[in-house]
């Protein structure tokens, strides 16, 4: 449940008017990473990179690249293409790490 000997990026990503910060996280090796947390709110995220969405903690309803909504618990994932888009749906604090790759 943690990343050792990284670097942590100061300042916070805030998107959707606060409905998602994240830190950006970049291991030893240069993978770099984001941890987060989506508050309650219905979001939709474009992506330029393909990237795996790991829930933390609490539950996301995830709809990717307009399927139908799945959900998602702690433990599980999600992974979406580079040029794809998914838009979750929190009913209450989702936590998170994204992958991107």
């Amino acid at each position: 449940m943690q990343f050792d000997q990284v670097s942590v990026g100061k300042k916070a990503n805030i998107f959707f008017d606060g409905k998602c910060v994240s830190h950006t996280v970049t291991l030893p090796n240069g993978i770099r990473k984001s941890v987060g947390v989506v508050l309650p709110s219905t979001l939709r995220f474009d992506l330029s990179t393909k990237e795996i969405m790991e829930v933390v903690d609490g539950n996301a309803f995830v709809s990717i690249n307009g399927a139908p909504e799945v959900e998602f618990k702690a433990g599980q994932s999600w992974e979406v293409e580079k040029g794809g888009y998914f838009i979750i749906r929190a009913e209450s604090p989702v936590h998170y790490v994204c992958h991107f790759e």
